[in-house]
Order: structure tokens, then C-alpha cells, then sequence
């Protein structure tokens, strides 16, 4: 076997669809997101502006996080030094756990190093906790809800996203007595349409099944706290597990799931994800800790993000500009092709000194690869008026024109 070779087959194959992803050497500048500075592989320079990032309300750069992060990196050190089990839970561990369960209405939640381990660790170690357990998976969840659904060794029904008559039917040939969870998410991050909460949580209830939602791009941005829209909807209390990240709108990093005690306990005990993952770094907890309680009180931010992304929606559909609408903040432009989603983004970086990644397959079906923007409260006026002019530069009169960008 001449594993090189079939290494640069493996990679030509995305190099030849278009879909070979390629790093954005960037520095952020403290104090002046979503301005950052990107280093061309020449080693060259050149200002530019972020506008694919998840740092959604910019706590990543707030003074709050920095200067409590600052305080536990001088009063703790560096890392966590272990595992939660194995002297890695600290004072900044616990209270951060605290403010996410009082953020969610919930008894407790459990901390992880990242949402992804929290969805896939939590949902591969349901069956274990509840033999014969089916799962039944929205069919757009994350990828990490579906490796945890995959690893699990039990019974799954995935249905059509949104679609409650397929689930209602799925749930309907299962067994009544069979113990069932319903996995879904609040909010779709490629798309930004959102969940039927309440629906599913009256399906849940009439079927005897659990609910398990995925509010990682909502929480810190919706409800009156930011607890997501599950706490908008005042549906908190209907749902099981909760799962949500700090490494979005709360602009740290790490994840989490909320739920009762006897659930935290019972993943915290059996899930091998958690037990065997050296835990967040003390500083990155208590930088999270603060940001959450933060944003609990900071209705102001959550209602200028909200703003930001309908008056970019307003601009780009005044353009004409395919875009979808959904009512969230996610701000999605669709461009059908990966080759062309790449080349737009290559020239709103070189040109205009735009920075938005291109989304493409498996992230987004095939056909429907596109531009993904993340307007925030610190993307003013002039940073939109820039993102729109080169936009509508670029879309109209270049060699990329509209015509065939959207063939």
C-alpha cells in the first residue's frame, strides 16, 4: 500500500469539487472586534473585517471576561492540572456550572471542553442509563448530535427536519413502553430557522419521551437572561437536557448540558467523554462565568444584535441577493457552487478585506453552498456599508457575475 498516494487522492478529490478548506491565518486586535489583521501566506499584511465568527455579541473582547480571566490566570495558573475527577475541578468549575443552571431553570449542569463532547458524550451514554432507548433525531442536526446518536449502539428514527407528521409517525410504530428521546435544536445554524419547541414538546409528553434540544447559537442571545429560545417561549421547564456552548455568544470557549441532578450525575458517571477529557482551563471557566451572569442582565446587546442582522438582511435583499430569512440572526447567502462560493470569498478577502468563510458539503447539502454572515453589536455602520458595497461590486460587475453564480 503506498499510503502517501492514496493520502494525495484523498485530498486532490476536494482540491477537484472545490471543497478543499484552507485556513485564515488572522490576529484578532483586543478592544477592536471585528477588526482583525490577516496574514497572508506571503507573509504580507492587510486589515481586515470579520464576519463569519461565532464571538456573536463580541464577549470575546468585553472588559468583564478579560479582567476575570486575568484574575484566575494570577490566581490559579494555567491549566486544570486533570480530569474533573482527578484534581481538575476547581472553585471556577463549580461557579460556572451554577450560573448555567440558574440560567436554564435547571437543578445542575455539567461542564465540558467543548459542545460537540457535550452532544456526543451525552447522547452515546442515553442508552446506557435507559436500555432499549430510541432516539429520534431531527435529520439536520449537528454532526455532533449525530455522532453521539451513531456511537450508541441504540435504536435511532431520524426524521424530516421540522416535520412533526414524520415524527408523530416514527414515534407511533415504536413500542409505547420503550423508553424514547427526541433530539433536536432551537435554532439551525446554516439555515436560521428555528425549531418547533413547544410541538415537539407536546409529542414528547403524549408519547412519554424525552427531550433533548441543542440551543448552542442561541443561548447568551435570546430569552429575557439569554438562556435561548427556549426560555423566549417560556418552554424552559418542558425540556430534559439542554445543551448549549460558551464558545459563541458568551466568546470563550468550552460546553455544557443542563438538566436535573440525577441526569447531570448520571452522564458526570458514566459518559467516557467527561471522565477521561482533562477539564477547561481555570481562567477560560471563570472568563465563561462571567459572560453568562454578564449577559443575564444585558438585554441591550441582545436587542442591537437582533437589529444588526435585520438591517443586513434589509440591505442584501435590496440587492437582490439570495438570500434565507428565517427571522434568526444568522444571515445566510445561498451561491450553489462550491468553486464560486470559494472564488467570492476569496475576492471579498483580497479586495475588500471582507473575511466570511466559505460553507460548503457535507456542512450544507450539495447545491446549496454559500456565504454564512454573523452580524454583531460591534459591526457598525461603516463595516456594513463595506460588507454591502463589495459585495453588490463583486456579485454584479466582476468575472463571477450573478448570472453565474446563481446558475
Amino acid at each position: 500500500m503506498d499510503y502517501t498516494s492514496k493520502l494525495d487522492e484523498a485530498l486532490q478529490r476536494l482540491h477537484d469539487e472545490g471543497r478543499y478548506r484552507t485556513f485564515i491565518d488572522i490576529e484578532r486586535q483586543r478592544g477592536a472586534f471585528p477588526h482583525a489583521t490577516w496574514r497572508r501566506p506571503d507573509g504580507t499584511e492587510r486589515p481586515v473585517t470579520v464576519w463569519c465568527g461565532n464571538d456573536y455579541l463580541g464577549m470575546g473582547q468585553h472588559p468583564v471576561v478579560l479582567e476575570a480571566m486575568h484574575e484566575a490566570l494570577d490566581s490559579a495558573g494555567a491549566g486544570s492540572g486533570g480530569t474533573r475527577n482527578i484534581s481538575g475541578t476547581t472553585v471556577y468549575h463549580k461557579a460556572l456550572e451554577a450560573e448555567l443552571a440558574d440560567l436554564h431553570g435547571k437543578e445542575s449542569a455539567l461542564l465540558f471542553t467543548s459542545a460537540y463532547i457535550a452532544n456526543d458524550a451525552t447522547l452515546s451514554t442515553l442508552p446506557k442509563l435507559f436500555p432499549g432507548l430510541i432516539i429520534y433525531s431531527d435529520s439536520l442536526n449537528h454532526a455532533s448530535m449525530i455522532e453521539g446518536i451513531r456511537r450508541n449502539g441504540g435504536a435511532k428514527r431520524i426524521f424530516r427536519h421540522n416535520d412533526l407528521d414524520d415524527l408523530r409517525a416514527k414515534l407511533q410504530a415504536d413500542d409505547p413502553a420503550a423508553p424514547k428521546l427526541i433530539a433536536f435544536e432551537s435554532i439551525y445554524s446554516m439555515d436560521g430557522d428555528f425549531g418547533p419547541i413547544e410541538a415537539i414538546c407536546d409529542l414528547a409528553d403524549e408519547f412519554g419521551a424525552l427531550t433533548y434540544i441543542d440551543e448552542v447559537h442561541a443561548v447568551g442571545m435570546y430569552g429575557p437572561r439569554g438562556g435561548g429560545v427556549a426560555e423566549r417561549d417560556r418552554l424552559m421547564h418542558r425540556i430534559d437536557i439542554i445543551n448549549g456552548t460558551l464558545a459563541k455568544a458568551f466568546g470563550v470557549m468550552g460546553g455544557y448540558i443542563a438538566s436535573s441532578h440525577k441526569m447531570c450525575d448520571a452522564i458526570r458517571s458514566y459518559a467516557p467523554g467527561f471522565i477521561f477529557t482533562t477539564s477547561l482551563p481555570p481562567a477560560v471557566a471563570a472568563g465563561a462565568a462571567a459572560s453568562v451572569r454578564h449577559l443575564k442582565r444585558d438585554q441591550d446587546r441582545r436587542d442591537i444584535h437582533q437589529t444588526q442582522s435585520k438591517i443586513l438582511k434589509m440591505r442584501l435583499k435590496g440587492l437582490g441577493l439570495p438570500i434565507i430569512d428565517h427571522g434568526s440572526h444568522i444571515v445566510p447567502v445561498i451561491v450553489g457552487d462550491p468553486k464560486h462560493t470559494k472564488q467570492l470569498s476569496d475576492m471579498l478577502l483580497e479586495q475588500h478585506g471582507i473575511y466570511v468563510q466559505p460553507i460548503n458539503y457535507p456542512t450544507v447539502p450539495r447545491g446549496t453552498e454559500r456565504l454564512r454572515f454573523t452580524p454583531s453589536p460591534v459591526h457598525g455602520p461603516d463595516e456594513m456599508d463595506a460588507l454591502v458595497r463589495g459585495l453588490d461590486a463583486l456579485w454584479s460587475h466582476c468575472a463571477l457575475n450573478r448570472a453565474e453564480l446563481t446558475a
